[in-house]
Protein backbone atom coordinates (compact mmCIF):
# COMPACT_ATOMS: atom_id res chain seq x y z
CA UNK A 1 0.00 0.00 0.00
CA UNK A 2 1.35 3.29 -0.68
CA UNK A 3 -1.07 5.09 2.32
CA UNK A 4 -2.46 3.18 5.14
CA UNK A 5 -4.93 4.92 7.45
CA UNK A 6 -5.68 3.13 10.66
CA UNK A 7 -8.18 3.78 13.30
CA UNK A 8 -7.52 7.67 12.86
CA UNK A 9 -9.26 10.12 15.17
CA UNK A 10 -9.38 13.69 14.27
CA UNK A 11 -11.30 16.76 14.31
CA UNK A 12 -11.38 20.49 15.22
CA UNK A 13 -11.62 21.90 19.23
CA UNK A 14 -13.45 19.68 21.20
CA UNK A 15 -15.35 17.58 18.58
CA UNK A 16 -14.10 14.68 16.43
CA UNK A 17 -14.79 14.92 12.74
CA UNK A 18 -12.71 11.29 11.85
CA UNK A 19 -13.80 9.04 14.13
CA UNK A 20 -11.69 5.80 13.64
CA UNK A 21 -10.75 5.99 9.98
CA UNK A 22 -9.40 2.64 8.18
CA UNK A 23 -8.51 3.21 4.68
CA UNK A 24 -5.89 1.57 2.24
CA UNK A 25 -4.92 3.50 -0.71
CA UNK A 26 -2.58 1.45 -3.15
CA UNK A 27 -0.18 2.74 -5.58
CA UNK A 28 -1.03 3.78 -8.96
CA UNK A 29 -4.54 4.86 -10.09
CA UNK A 30 -7.88 7.00 -8.72
CA UNK A 31 -9.53 6.63 -5.24
CA UNK A 32 -12.70 8.81 -4.53
CA UNK A 33 -14.22 9.28 -1.57
CA UNK A 34 -18.29 10.17 -1.34
CA UNK A 35 -19.97 10.75 1.24
CA UNK A 36 -22.69 13.59 2.97
CA UNK A 37 -21.77 16.94 3.85
CA UNK A 38 -19.89 16.49 7.40
CA UNK A 39 -18.58 12.95 6.68
CA UNK A 40 -15.23 14.15 7.20
CA UNK A 41 -13.75 13.60 3.45
CA UNK A 42 -11.79 16.98 3.03
CA UNK A 43 -10.37 16.00 6.94
CA UNK A 44 -9.37 12.91 5.73
CA UNK A 45 -6.95 14.82 3.21
CA UNK A 46 -5.97 17.35 5.91
CA UNK A 47 -5.03 14.90 8.04
CA UNK A 48 -2.89 12.88 5.51
CA UNK A 49 -1.12 16.24 4.44
CA UNK A 50 -0.36 17.12 7.97
CA UNK A 51 -2.41 20.28 8.30
CA UNK A 52 -4.25 18.61 10.90
CA UNK A 53 -2.85 16.47 13.29
CA UNK A 54 -4.88 13.26 14.54
CA UNK A 55 -5.54 12.79 18.22
CA UNK A 56 -5.44 8.80 17.74
CA UNK A 57 -4.36 6.78 15.11
CA UNK A 58 -1.36 6.44 12.56
CA UNK A 59 -1.21 7.57 8.76
CA UNK A 60 1.38 5.58 7.09
CA UNK A 61 3.32 6.42 3.88
CA UNK A 62 5.34 3.90 2.02
CA UNK A 63 5.38 1.73 5.37
CA UNK A 64 6.76 5.04 7.51
CA UNK A 65 4.69 6.26 9.96
CA UNK A 66 4.45 10.39 9.57
CA UNK A 67 3.21 11.25 13.05
CA UNK A 68 6.17 13.55 13.49
CA UNK A 69 6.52 14.95 10.33
CA UNK A 70 4.74 18.26 9.63
CA UNK A 71 3.50 19.63 5.74
CA UNK A 72 6.45 20.64 4.81
CA UNK A 73 8.11 17.19 5.08
CA UNK A 74 5.24 15.41 3.78
CA UNK A 75 6.11 17.25 0.38
CA UNK A 76 9.28 16.78 0.11
CA UNK A 77 8.28 12.87 0.59
CA UNK A 78 5.70 13.16 -2.20
CA UNK A 79 2.88 14.07 -1.12
CA UNK A 80 0.84 17.18 -2.77
CA UNK A 81 -2.22 19.05 -1.34
CA UNK A 82 -4.42 20.37 -4.17
CA UNK A 83 -7.52 22.30 -2.13
CA UNK A 84 -10.82 22.86 -2.44
CA UNK A 85 -10.27 26.91 -2.72
CA UNK A 86 -8.43 28.32 -6.00
CA UNK A 87 -4.91 28.41 -4.93
CA UNK A 88 -3.13 30.44 -7.68
CA UNK A 89 -2.24 34.45 -7.43
CA UNK A 90 -4.39 36.20 -9.93
CA UNK A 91 -2.43 38.72 -10.99
CA UNK A 92 0.38 36.77 -11.35
CA UNK A 93 1.22 35.74 -14.57
CA UNK A 94 0.53 31.84 -14.91
CA UNK A 95 4.18 31.12 -15.53
CA UNK A 96 5.27 32.70 -12.30
CA UNK A 97 2.26 30.50 -10.42
CA UNK A 98 4.24 27.55 -12.39
CA UNK A 99 7.45 28.61 -10.74
CA UNK A 100 5.61 28.69 -7.44
CA UNK A 101 5.40 24.75 -7.14
CA UNK A 102 9.25 24.24 -6.88
CA UNK A 103 10.14 27.06 -4.44
CA UNK A 104 11.33 24.29 -2.40
CA UNK A 105 13.86 22.86 -5.44
CA UNK A 106 17.16 23.91 -5.15
CA UNK A 107 18.39 22.41 -7.99
CA UNK A 108 17.38 24.77 -10.97
CA UNK A 109 18.59 21.97 -13.86
CA UNK A 110 15.77 19.42 -12.01
CA UNK A 111 13.39 22.64 -12.12
CA UNK A 112 13.66 23.49 -15.49
CA UNK A 113 13.16 19.66 -16.72
CA UNK A 114 10.49 19.57 -14.09
CA UNK A 115 8.95 22.89 -15.44
CA UNK A 116 9.14 21.15 -19.29
CA UNK A 117 7.29 17.84 -17.81
CA UNK A 118 4.56 20.04 -16.87
CA UNK A 119 4.04 22.15 -19.34
CA UNK A 120 4.26 19.25 -21.66
CA UNK A 121 1.25 17.47 -19.71
CA UNK A 122 -0.65 20.30 -19.76
CA UNK A 123 -0.27 23.08 -22.54
CA UNK A 124 -2.29 25.42 -21.04
CA UNK A 125 0.63 26.50 -19.21
CA UNK A 126 2.40 27.07 -22.62
CA UNK A 127 -0.25 29.05 -24.44
CA UNK A 128 -1.38 31.36 -21.44
CA UNK A 129 2.52 31.70 -20.17
CA UNK A 130 1.87 35.63 -20.13
CA UNK A 131 -1.74 35.69 -19.16
CA UNK A 132 -2.70 36.53 -15.72
CA UNK A 133 -3.80 33.97 -13.94
CA UNK A 134 -7.04 35.54 -13.03
CA UNK A 135 -7.87 35.60 -16.28
CA UNK A 136 -8.27 31.92 -17.21
CA UNK A 137 -11.35 30.35 -16.66
CA UNK A 138 -12.07 28.40 -13.57
CA UNK A 139 -11.36 24.99 -15.27
CA UNK A 140 -8.08 26.03 -16.89
CA UNK A 141 -7.36 27.72 -13.27
CA UNK A 142 -7.40 24.32 -12.06
CA UNK A 143 -5.13 22.81 -14.73
CA UNK A 144 -2.43 25.26 -13.65
CA UNK A 145 -3.02 24.15 -10.63
CA UNK A 146 -2.37 20.64 -10.86
CA UNK A 147 0.54 21.32 -13.10
CA UNK A 148 1.84 22.92 -10.34
CA UNK A 149 1.49 19.66 -8.10
CA UNK A 150 3.95 18.19 -10.49
CA UNK A 151 7.42 20.14 -9.78
CA UNK A 152 7.43 18.40 -6.82
CA UNK A 153 7.28 14.93 -8.44
CA UNK A 154 4.22 13.94 -6.04
CA UNK A 155 3.60 10.22 -5.50
CA UNK A 156 0.49 10.69 -3.81
CA UNK A 157 -1.61 14.15 -4.98
CA UNK A 158 -5.01 15.23 -2.43
CA UNK A 159 -7.44 16.52 -4.52
CA UNK A 160 -10.29 18.25 -2.92
CA UNK A 161 -13.56 19.44 -4.70
CA UNK A 162 -11.78 20.05 -7.73
CA UNK A 163 -14.72 20.42 -10.01
CA UNK A 164 -16.42 22.86 -7.48
CA UNK A 165 -18.26 25.81 -9.01
CA UNK A 166 -17.17 24.76 -12.09
CA UNK A 167 -19.40 24.57 -15.82
CA UNK A 168 -19.60 21.04 -17.49
CA UNK A 169 -17.54 21.29 -20.13
CA UNK A 170 -14.42 22.94 -17.41
CA UNK A 171 -15.36 20.06 -15.00
CA UNK A 172 -14.91 17.17 -18.30
CA UNK A 173 -11.12 18.97 -18.61
CA UNK A 174 -10.62 18.68 -14.77
CA UNK A 175 -11.40 14.97 -15.09
CA UNK A 176 -9.52 14.05 -18.02
CA UNK A 177 -7.03 16.02 -16.43
CA UNK A 178 -7.05 13.87 -13.23
CA UNK A 179 -7.24 10.51 -15.00
CA UNK A 180 -3.92 11.96 -17.46
CA UNK A 181 -2.39 11.99 -13.52
CA UNK A 182 -3.35 8.81 -12.89
CA UNK A 183 -1.81 7.44 -16.38
CA UNK A 184 1.97 9.40 -15.78
CA UNK A 185 1.98 7.08 -12.55
CA UNK A 186 0.58 9.41 -9.74
CA UNK A 187 -1.60 7.99 -7.17
CA UNK A 188 -4.97 9.98 -6.73
CA UNK A 189 -6.92 10.54 -3.29
CA UNK A 190 -10.12 12.45 -4.72
CA UNK A 191 -12.77 14.26 -2.54
CA UNK A 192 -15.76 15.48 -5.10
CA UNK A 193 -19.19 17.02 -4.57
CA UNK A 194 -19.82 15.37 -7.76
CA UNK A 195 -20.14 11.85 -6.52
CA UNK A 196 -21.29 10.51 -9.94
CA UNK A 197 -18.50 12.49 -11.65
CA UNK A 198 -15.54 11.51 -9.12
CA UNK A 199 -16.15 7.24 -9.07
CA UNK A 200 -16.68 7.82 -12.91
CA UNK A 201 -13.19 9.00 -13.06
CA UNK A 202 -11.88 6.90 -10.06
CA UNK A 203 -10.68 3.15 -10.24
CA UNK A 204 -11.59 2.68 -6.31
CA UNK A 205 -14.27 3.92 -4.25
CA UNK A 206 -14.68 4.63 -0.49
CA UNK A 207 -17.95 5.38 1.12
CA UNK A 208 -17.27 8.01 4.35
CA UNK A 209 -20.02 7.76 7.02
CA UNK A 210 -20.33 9.16 10.47
CA UNK A 211 -16.53 9.71 10.69
CA UNK A 212 -15.53 6.29 9.44
CA UNK A 213 -15.76 4.77 6.07
CA UNK A 214 -18.60 2.01 5.78
CA UNK A 215 -17.44 0.58 2.28
CA UNK A 216 -15.04 0.46 -0.12
CA UNK A 217 -15.35 -1.22 -3.26
CA UNK A 218 -14.39 -0.84 -7.37
CA UNK A 219 -15.85 2.28 -8.03
CA UNK A 220 -17.99 1.04 -11.00
CA UNK A 221 -19.72 -1.24 -8.41
CA UNK A 222 -20.48 1.87 -6.48
CA UNK A 223 -21.87 3.16 -9.18
CA UNK A 224 -24.15 0.60 -10.50
CA UNK A 225 -25.52 -0.11 -6.57
CA UNK A 226 -29.00 1.10 -5.97
CA UNK A 227 -28.63 1.84 -2.50
CA UNK A 228 -25.53 3.51 -2.85
CA UNK A 229 -26.99 5.50 -5.36
CA UNK A 230 -30.17 6.16 -3.17
CA UNK A 231 -27.90 7.13 0.11
CA UNK A 232 -24.93 8.92 -1.66
CA UNK A 233 -25.24 9.67 -5.21
CA UNK A 234 -28.21 11.58 -5.09
CA UNK A 235 -29.90 10.74 -8.34
CA UNK A 236 -31.18 7.57 -9.81
CA UNK A 237 -30.25 5.88 -13.14
CA UNK A 238 -32.57 7.82 -15.20
CA UNK A 239 -31.94 11.63 -13.77
CA UNK A 240 -28.17 10.52 -13.94
CA UNK A 241 -28.28 9.95 -17.55
CA UNK A 242 -30.19 13.23 -18.11
CA UNK A 243 -27.41 15.09 -16.07
CA UNK A 244 -24.82 13.31 -18.37
CA UNK A 245 -26.54 14.55 -21.57
CA UNK A 246 -26.92 18.12 -20.22
CA UNK A 247 -22.96 18.14 -19.78
CA UNK A 248 -22.23 16.35 -23.18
Amino acid sequence: MLLRIERVVAGYGAGDVLRGIDLDVAEGGVTCLIGPNGAGKSTLLRTVSGLLRPSRGRVLFRGEDLGRRGPRERLLLGIVHVPQERSLFPAMTVRDNLLMGGYLLRDQRLLRERIDRAVAAFPICARRAGAHAGSLSGGEQKQVELARTLLLDPALVLLDEPSIGLDPRSRRQVFESVRQLAGAGRTILLVEQNARSGLAAADTGAVLDGGVVRLVAPAARLLDDPEVARLYLGAGPAEHKAERSRDE
